[in-house]
C-alpha cells in the first residue's frame, strides 16, 4: 500500500498514485523491514528535479516493476530537501561505490539500513534485473551482501573529518594566498567561474574571491569576480523577463540552465550581487536585485511572510505534456509577433542567433555584449534602448504569463527562508530600500512564531500550518547568520540574544568536542547508521563553516571566548588539509576573519543608525559592526554611550582606539586598511 497521501512534502505526494507501495522515512518503516528480513530500497530526489520526475515515469508508474519492488522490498520515498541528513549518509555510499552522485539517488539496503548497491538514474530494464538479481543473492548468500554491507558502512565512517596532526596555533594567510594561486588556473577568462561544464554558480566562491581580492588590491581577482557576476546576469541562467535565476547551466557560457529555480540559490545570490553592486555600482547588478526580490515575492512568498522552496524545472508545454524549460523558451515567429518592427534590434541584445538557440528551434533569451555597444553599433541613444529592452521583457513577461507555469514547491525550510532573509537584508544594505528590511523582520517573525518551539529547537519544515521534522545544523547555523544580519542593520539587541540563544542550543545539542566539529543531526534525534559532520561548502556553504563564523562574530559581541576557542579550533581543524579550494571557500573567509586586516567597529550614540546605514552601503567586508542609541548591556558596548554624543569606537582583537567624533576620519582609516 502507498502510504505517501499522508505526507506533506509536494515531492512524496507526487508519488503517492504510483503502484509501488511506497513508504516514508520514519522509525515504522524501518522496523518493518527489520521484522520482515526484507532489503529496502531508499530512493531519494526532490520535486524540482527533472531526471527523477523521468525515472518516476519509466519506472515507479509502472506496474511491472512495482510488483518486483513491492514484492521483496519495503520501498522507501525520500525528499532530500526534507531528509538532507538522510540524503547525505547515502550520497557518500553511492559516491564510494561509483565515483559519482546526483538525483535521483537510489540505493538498496540491509533491513538495517547499511547499503549495499546504489546508483543515480536507472533505466526500467536495468533497474528490475539489478533488483532481481539483489534479492536472489540475498535468499541464496546473504553472507556474502553483509560482509559487503560491513566494508562499505567502515568506508562510510572513513569519509568524515580528516582531523589535523599538526600542532598550527596560528591561522596560516600565505597558506590562503597560495590556495588561491592554485584556484586561479581553474577560471574561465571567456565566460567567468570555473572552466568546465556543467556550471554552477557556487555563490559563496564569489563572495569569498572578491573579498580577497578587495583586501589584497588584487584587480585581477576583483575583474575576474566582475566578468562572472556579468556574464551570469546576462541570460538565460539569469530570467531576465520575470527575475530569479536557475540553478545551474548544462553549458560553459551560463546559457541554457537546468531550468528549476531555488530558492537557496537566489537568496544567496541577491546578497552575492548585493556585495558586488556596493563595491561598483554597477547598475547591472542593482537590476539582478531588484528583479530577482520581485520575482520571489510574486512567486515564492506565502501568506505568513515565509518563502516557499522551489520552482519545477518541467512544466506543460503546447501538447500538454510535461517539458523541460517549456515555460521559458521562444521560438523566432512567435517573438516576432510580440516584438513586431524592434525585432531585429532584439535579435542583437538577446541573440536570436546560432549563439542564442538551444534545441529544437527554440531560444534561450542571453546577451553577449552591453547596450552601451549596441546602442553605439545602432547610432541610438543607450537610454533608449534601455526603454525598448524594459518595454521587450514587459511584452514578453505578459505572453509568458499565458503559459502553463511550471510546478510551486510550496513547503518552507528553515534553513532556506533564512538564506532568503539575509539575502533581503543585504539588498537593504545595498540599495537603502526599506521594503526590503520590512520583508526581511516579516520571514524573520515568521521563523520565531512557526519554526522555533519553546523547548528551544527548531523545526525544519512547515506547511499547512504544521512543521515535523526537528531541525538540522543548517537551520541552526542560517538562521543565527540571519539574526545577526538583521542586528548589522537594526541595531536591535533581540536578534543577538536570540543568535546567542539558538547558538548555546547547537553547542548543547549538536557539537562533538572530540572531534571539535558539529554533527549534522542533534543528539536528540534517532542516530542513522553513521554520524554526518558536513564539512565541505558547495552551492550551499557548509553548515561547519557558517556555524564557525557565527561563533566568530558572537564571540566580539558577547565577549566569549569560549565561542573563538571553538571556532579557532574548527578553522585550524580544516585549513591546513585544503586542497581544493572551491569547497572551503566560506572556510578561507573566516581565515581572513583572524587576519590583522579584520576590525571591529562599535557606534554610539542618538545619529547610530544613520551612520549604520552609511557604513552598510559601502563595501568593507573586514569589519564586525555593532552600535546603539541608548546604555546597552551587550558586552561589546558596555560603558560606551554617552548622552547626546556620537562616538566611534575602532577596536582591533578586542583592543579599541580612544573613541572618536569623526565620522570619515573612521572610514578613511577603514578603506585604507582593507
Amino acid at each position: 500500500m502507498n502510504l505517501l497521501s499522508q505526507e506533506t512534502s509536494p515531492y512524496l505526494l507526487q508519488h503517492a498514485n504510483n503502484p509501488v507501495h511506497w513508504k516514508a522515512w520514519n522509525p515504522k518503516s524501518l522496523t518493518e523491514a527489520k521484522e520482515n528480513n526484507k532489503l529496502i530500497i531508499v530512493s531519494i530526489g526532490y520535486s524540482a528535479c527533472h531526471w527523477c520526475h523521468v525515472m518516476e515515469h519509466e519506472s515507479f508508474e509502472n506496474v511491472a516493476v512495482a510488483q518486483v519492488m513491492n514484492a521483496h522490498f519495503i520501498n522507501i520515498k525520500v525528499d532530500r530537501e526534507e531528509r538532507p541528513d538522510v540524503d547525505a549518509v547515502y550520497m557518500k555510499a553511492v559516491q564510494i561505490m561509483t565515483g559519482r552522485g546526483g538525483w535521483p539517488l537510489n540505493v538498496v539496503t540491509l533491513p538495517d539500513g547499511r547499503p549495499v548497491w546504489g546508483g543515480t538514474y536507472f533505466r526500467k530494464d536495468e533497474w528490475t534485473q539489478t533488483l532481481d538479481e539483489l534479492q536472489k543473492m540475498y535468499q541464496s548468500a546473504p553472507e556474502r551482501m553483509i560482509d559487503y554491507a560491513e566494508k562499505l558502512h567502515h568506508g562510510i565512517k572513513a569519509i568524515g573529518i580528516v582531523q589535523n596532526e599538526e600542532s598550527e596555533t596560528e591561522i596560516d594567510q600565505n597558506l590562503i594566498a597560495s590556495l588561491i594561486e592554485k584556484w586561479k588556473k581553474s577560471f574561465d577568462w571567456e565566460f567567468g567561474g570555473m572552466a568546465r561544464a556543467p556550471k554552477f554558480m557556487m555563490p559563496n566562491n564569489y563572495h569569498f574571491l572578491m573579498r580577497y581580492g578587495y583586501q589584497k588590491n588584487d584587480a585581477g581577482l576583483l575583474d575576474f569576480v566582475n566578468l562572472t557576476l556579468t556574464k551570469m546576469a546576462y541570460g538565460g541562467l539569469f530570467d531576465t523577463v520575470d527575475g530569479g535565476f536557475s540553478r545551474y547551466s548544462v553549458d560553459m557560457k551560463w546559457h541554457v540552465p537546468h531550468f528549476e529555480k531555488m530558492l537557496y540559490d537566489n537568496g544567496q545570490l541577491v546578497s552575492l550581487y548585493s556585495d558586488a553592486y556596493k563595491l561598483t555600482k554597477n547598475q547591472l547588478y542593482k537590476e539582478v536585485i531588484e528583479k530577482t526580490l520581485r520575482f520571489v515575492e510574486k512567486e515564492l512568498m506565502n501568506p505568513e511572510g515565509g518563502f516557499y522552496a522551489a520552482l519545477d524545472a518541467d512544466s506543460l508545454n503546447s501538447n500538454n505534456h510535461l517539458e523541460e524549460g517549456a515555460f521559458y523558451v521562444w521560438k523566432i515567429p512567435e517573438l516576432k509577433a510580440i516584438i513586431k518592427e524592434d525585432f531585429d534590434l532584439f535579435s542583437q541584445v538577446f541573440n536570436c542567433n546560432s549563439f542564442g538557440l538551444w534545441e529544437d528551434e527554440n531560444y534561450v533569451l542571453i546577451q553577449n555584449q552591453t547596450l552601451e555597444s549596441i546602442a553605439k553599433q545602432n547610432n541610438i541613444p543607450v537610454a533608449t534602448l534601455e526603454n525598448k529592452k524594459e518595454n521587450w521583457e514587459k511584452l514578453l513577461y505578459n505572453e509568458r504569463e499565458k503559459r502553463s507555469k511550471p510546478r510551486l514547491d510550496d513547503k518552507c525550510l528553515t534553513s532556506w527562508n533564512a538564506i532568503m532573509l539575509k539575502g533581503y537584508v543585504d539588498a537593504y544594505k545595498a540599495l537603502e530600500d526599506k521594503k526590503y528590511l520590512e520583508t526581511a523582520l516579516q520571514n524573520a517573525r515568521f521563523i520565531t512564531t512557526n519554526l522555533w518551539s519553546s523547548e528551544g529547537n527548531l523545526f525544519h519544515n512547515y506547511k499547512n500550518g504544521k512543521s515535523t521534522i526537528n531541525g538540522y545544523l543548517e537551520d541552526y547555523c542560517f538562521v543565527i547568520a540571519a539574526f545577526i544580519a538583521l542586528y548589522e542593520v537594526t541595531f536591535d539587541e533581540k536578534w543577538l540574544h536570540d543568535a546567542k540563544q539558538l547558538t548555546d542550543y547547537s553547542l548543547e545539542h549538536f557539537y562533538d568536542e572530540k572531534k571539535s566539529f558539529f554533527a549534522f543531526t542533534s543528539n536528540l534525534d534517532e542516530a542513522l547508521i553513521t554520524t554526518h559532520y558536513e564539512t565541505e561548502d558547495n552551492v550551499i556553504p557548509a553548515s561547519n563553516s557558517v556555524m564557525a563564523k557565527n561563533l566568530y562574530q558572537l564571540s566580539i559581541y558577547f565577549n566569549n571566548s569560549y565561542y573563538e576557542k571553538v571556532s579557532h579550533n574548527m578553522l585550524l581543524a580544516i585549513l591546513p588539509g585544503v586542497d581544493y579550494p572551491s569547497a572551503f571557500s566560506n572556510w578561507m573567509d573566516l581565515g581572513l576573519d583572524f587576519s590583522e586586516q579584520n576590525k571591529e567597529l562599535a557606534i554610539c550614540g542618538e545619529l547610530a543608525l544613520e551612520y549604520c546605514a552609511k557604513i552598510n552601503s559601502m563595501y568593507i567586508p573586514n569589519i564586525v559592526l555593532a552600535g546603539t542609541q541608548k546604555t546597552s548591556s551587550l558586552p561589546f558596548l558596555s560603558a560606551r554611550y554617552i548622552n547626546k554624543e556620537t562616538l566611534f569606537y575602532l577596536c582591533q582583537n578586542r583592543t579599541c582606539l580612544i573613541p572618536n567624533t569623526d565620522f570619515q576620519q573612521i572610514i578613511n582609516v577603514l578603506i585604507k586598511q582593507s
